[in-house]
């Protein structure tokens, strides 16, 4: 079983596109790279506890976002495997006026060392962050390095 979060928003399946690809704006300021064509890589860190490179492999505006994990490192975890090959994917679709958003981590799974580090982590950036950011046009990303106080605890 993967991780998935979801929500509803007022917004255009659009907005909540150009949203989710403003990864800098939702997830972390200190992404490297490209996050919005096909082909693109970007590369994540926070200090020396987590770095990530990720390639955007799915864009579909207004309809959905996939990237595949490249190369991951976390500094708490023995395997050194875990995301690597993975899939994220942002689906969108609106109906009744609204907007639903689907987030999937593929191949997240409860036997990874990291998981509930990495749920909470997920369920912050995107049920709090993408969605402030979708709704007011200020997400919560880390900041230079600097967590946002609900995951620094």
């Amino acid at each position: 079983m993967s991780f998935t979060t979801s929500f509803t928003v007022d917004q255009t399946p659009l907005q909540v596109f150009d949203a989710f690809n403003d990864v800098r704006g939702w997830w972390s300021e200190e992404i490297d790279g490209g996050t919005v064509d096909v082909g693109d890589e970007f590369a994540y860190h926070y200090e020396k506890v987590h770095r990530c490179r990720m390639r955007v492999t799915e864009s579909v505006p207004g309809r959905k976002v996939s990237w595949l994990v490249l190369e991951n490192h976390f500094e708490f975890t023995r395997d050194e495997t875990e995301w690597v090959g993975t899939t994220i994917t942002c689906e969108i679709a609106g109906k009744d006026g609204e907007t639903e958003v689907r987030f999937t981590h593929h191949g997240l799974v409860r036997e990874y060392e990291c998981y509930d580090v990495c749920h909470k982590a997920w369920t912050f950036y995107v049920g709090t962050s993408l969605r402030a950011l979708i709704t007011t046009g200020e997400g919560r990303p880390n900041r230079q390095s600097v967590l946002p106080a609900e995951l620094a605890r």
